[in-house]
């Protein structure tokens, strides 16, 4: 009788047919059932893994939450169940920090088993002009396509607001760390341009996050160019529902926040060795590079980034991309940081639809980010 196994992942295609796809040849080969529950992507990023870890003996998680895990003890750390060599060979295979943003207290808690960053991306049949190389030019870009009645499009919901804010504060050079948040006038600068870039945008972007986004650009003709989301390889792969879109770098490169999944093994798992080997298969570069991404999937394992097969697939979206992933900012992933974002999302994102003083927002952020350091 196989061994089964229940996973949790999140509910979209890149989220969980790629696993599924592994999952059967795994099955084949080890004779391991498993079966994978959905989460909605505002829950695999807002909701704390703790309260769920109990039901399942697979995680796919988000690494902002290490410092919940770590505090909390409901994920088994895999250098208790795999080599250290194995997990020093996935570290070396990383598609940039994808590996390490699931290290905390010095302990693995997961592996990367999907990578992402926030990328730009355009139609090249509705784009003809050169792509912005810095975040001025992102502007007057806004300005010229509406002379053609086009679109550059931003996803501005409060979770994708506060990624952005983040990327912008990093690659104008001035990234937030775990214990210093960013000056006044500083904050202002990145604020402001926010407000303006969201006024000269697609008006629906405010309600959009990056699905939404990449929908609309792909199955209309109105939006040329996003500066800024987290990339999709979905929407650059020929079979994709509409317009095939072309990612690149973003501008300046540097900046662009982390994102990306991790697989992780929960501590009350009666089958936790047999999850972490099933972790470590998943996320080497042969799986990654083969059934992985011909899957749908978005691998955690740079083997597949630089493989040509995987951009062939992909019209480049890995080559494209890397270089900004290779120079993604990593945000602070202590306890507290996963209700700061949140709070700063929503705070952010009231800003942008207001006409309120930049200063008061700031002050608010400062507040919530200090009280977040305060021992609970």
């Amino acid at each position: 009788m196989s061994l089964s196994l229940r996973g949790l992942t999140w509910d979209h295609p890149r989220g969980y047919a790629p696993l599924e796809a592994a999952s059967t040849h795994y099955a084949n080969s080890y004779d391991v059932q498993i079966h994978w529950d959905k989460r909605s992507l505002k829950a695999f990023g807002d909701v704390p893994i703790n309260t769920l870890a109990a039901d399942y003996d697979l995680m796919v998680i988000d690494h902002p939450h290490m410092g919940i895990a770590t505090r909390s003890g409901c994920l088994h750390p895999l250098n208790e169940l795999v080599d250290d060599v194995v997990v020093g060979q996935l570290a070396y295979e990383s598609a940039g920090l994808s590996h390490q943003s699931y290290t905390y207290d010095d302990k693995q808690w997961a592996l990367a088993v999907d990578a992402a960053v926030q990328a730009s991306s355009y139609r090249a049949d509705l784009l003809t002009y050169p792509l912005p190389e810095d975040w001025q030019q992102v502007l007057e870009l806004a300005s010229t396509l509406r002379k053609d009645n086009l679109y550059l499009a931003i996803p501005l919901v409060p979770t994708d607001t506060m990624c952005s804010f983040l990327s912008l504060c990093a690659s104008f050079g001035y990234p937030l760390s775990k214990t210093d948040f960013v000056t006044n006038a500083q904050a202002e600068a990145v604020l402001i341009f926010l407000k303006r870039l969201a006024k000269r945008a697609h008006p629906n972007c405010l309600n959009w996050n990056p699905i939404n986004t990449y929908d609309a650009m792909s199955q209309g003709d109105e939006i040329a160019y996003c500066p800024l989301a987290f990339g999709y390889s979905n929407y650059a792969r020929g079979n994709s529902n509409g317009a095939v879109l072309t990612f690149s770098d973003i501008p300046g490169v540097r900046g662009g926040l982390l994102g990306g999944a991790g697989i992780a093994v929960s501590k009350f798992s009666e089958h936790s060795q047999e999850a972490a080997e099933f972790s470590v298969w998943v996320s080497g570069g042969e799986v990654q590079a083969g059934v992985y991404v011909e899957a749908g999937g978005q691998p955690g394992n740079v083997t597949a980034w630089q493989d040509d097969t995987c951009n062939a697939l992909t019209n480049n979206f890995f080559k494209n991309t890397l270089a900004t992933l290779e120079h993604a900012y990593m945000r602070p992933r202590d306890a507290g940081f996963v209700h700061f974002q949140k709070f700063m999302g929503n705070r952010i994102h009231t800003f942008l639809r207001s006409e309120d003083d930049p200063k008061n927002c700031i002050q608010d952020l400062r507040e919530a980010f200090e009280v977040r350091l305060e021992p609970s």
